[in-house]
């Protein structure tokens, strides 16, 4: 059972849970979630070992960047991703979250 209580104690956080939901969107580096949440990069990356190591996100490398995205490859996780996503769309923090997302990429990285 630890491991279920890993992914609850992950998911009780406001801004991993609305990492979880920009990571729904899509794929994303850790300056294009800066960009959106405007919180430090290694408070960022903290939460995002959080998140990887409860199995509710994956990594992988791509140039110079790592990118991040859901892992549902486990039932559980899949099935309590979805739900958390879909409790969490209609929430006005969320949807102004998905909205800064349209307008953030790599490009707009620092160099």
């Amino acid at each position: 059972m630890n491991f279920e209580v890993e992914v609850f104690k992950a998911l009780g956080d406001n801004n991993r849970l609305r990492i979880i939901c920009m990571l729904a969107v899509r794929e994303l580096c850790v300056c294009e979630i800066n960009a959106v949440l405007n919180i430090s990069m290694s408070t960022i990356s903290s939460h995002l070992k959080v998140l990887r190591n409860a199995g509710l996100v994956k990594s992988r490398k791509d140039g110079r960047w790592i990118i991040y995205r859901l892992d549902k490859s486990s039932s559980f996780v899949a099935d309590i991703l979805n739900v958390v996503i879909s409790g969490m769309k209609n929430s006005e923090v969320v949807s102004g979250d998905v909205e800064k997302l349209k307008t953030v990429n790599t490009k707009n990285c620092g160099e």
